[in-house]
């Protein structure tokens, strides 16, 4: 039996894990696999800088697959106008979707004591569900829960019902927590949720941050960053009054442009502007926002914390959460009332409509 294994879809999931691995005891580094789900990023050269830090015993890379690559899957997803009708299209698709994507799992999880899981809304959810292979869920960003609970949200209208179909007898799967085999749900902060639930189990980020050497966050830099001359070039600027923005992958690329360009104007009087893209967003800020300095994408915007000496007047963003910021005299977290501007509400204040 192997030790643990890890299944990350983004950057931060790779960061949140590195967290807890260099949390461990030094003798039992180097015993994960690590899988890197092609899923919804590009993790470029990732893998090979990871492995490079010998803190992973495997990196391992996966070509998860959406349901809408598998054409057969289509009519199960269609509203046949009955609850009953759907719950029992539901089933079929569960059972379906998760048959489907077995030949493209790249090891055999049953091997692993510990199998953890970001995002297991993703396709992996369904697989370790239907194929019963217990495991770990943990949040898929900082605080996630509080601003989108998913499960709630897309399983409105006889909730408490469908947790049963999922949670008690398999036959549907819900995320975050809700499947049969997930075992417990780590989240960060359990008091900001408005719906707590028995599998959440608590551990903060912070703690895991506070525990690291310098010898640990050079491991973790040596992973994610790919121009550290650079990296340090753009830290050590003289400027006395810098503004950083954090972008999101909101809305469409238009509108999204429209967003940024908004912001900058509101803040740019109060210094000068860096830019930090999400590493999920798809506007092309290199040639539209040329004029501004901006930091690679791929570093996590916690991992600045490292670098001794880095100071912002202020770090602004839309939906991102920025508690875990240290570098900044004041955090700006836009919001919802900011984003109503520009589209529906019904878009972004999903918890509301639980």
């Amino acid at each position: 039996m192997k030790e643990r294994i890890y299944i990350c879809h983004t950057y931060y999931h790779v960061y949140v894990t590195f967290l807890k691995e260099l949390a461990r005891p030094r003798e039992q580094r180097g015993q994960a696999t690590l899988v890197l789900s092609s899923l919804s990023i590009d993790f470029e050269r990732l893998g090979e800088r990871v492995e490079a830090t010998g803190l992973f015993e495997a990196v391992v890379p996966f070509d998860e697959k959406r349901d809408t690559e598998f054409p057969e899957l289509a009519k199960y997803r269609r509203d046949t106008g009955s609850l009953v009708g759907n719950l029992i299209n539901r089933v079929k698709f569960t059972r379906k979707f998760a048959r489907a994507l077995a030949p493209t799992i790249p090891v055999n999880l049953r091997e692993y004591g510990d199998v953890y899981v970001y995002c297991d809304s993703d396709p992996i959810g369904y697989y370790l569900n239907v194929y019963r292979i217990p495991y770990h869920a943990l949040e898929d960003g900082l605080n996630c829960l509080k601003n989108y609970d998913a499960a709630r949200y897309d399983n409105r209208g006889h909730f408490g019902l469908k947790a049963f179909m999922s949670e008690r007898c398999n036959l549907i799967f819900i995320q975050n927590g809700y499947g049969k085999y997930c075992k417990d749900m780590e989240v960060n902060d359990i008091s900001l949720l408005k719906y707590p639930y028995r599998k959440y189990i608590q551990q903060p980020r912070q703690e895991l941050v506070d525990r690291l050497t310098q010898e640990d966050k050079d491991i973790i830099l040596l992973a994610f960053v790919r121009d550290m001359e650079g990296l340090k070039a753009q830290l050590s600027s003289q400027e006395k009054d810098k503004i950083l923005i954090l972008t999101d992958p909101l809305c469409t690329l238009e509108i999204r442009e429209r967003i940024f360009r908004d912001i900058i104007a509101r803040f740019e009087p109060e210094g000068t502007i860096f830019l930090k893209p999400h590493p999920r967003d798809e506007l092309d800020y290199r040639t539209l926002f040329a004029e501004y300095p901006q930091f690679d994408a791929t570093v996590p915007m916690e991992m600045l914390n490292f670098f001794p000496g880095i100071h912002f007047k202020k770090v602004v963003a839309v939906l991102t959460e920025v508690g875990a910021i240290r570098y900044a005299e004041e955090k700006v977290r836009l919001g919802e009332a900011f984003m109503d501007k520009y589209e529906d509400p019904l878009v972004h204040r999903q918890n509301e409509q639980i």
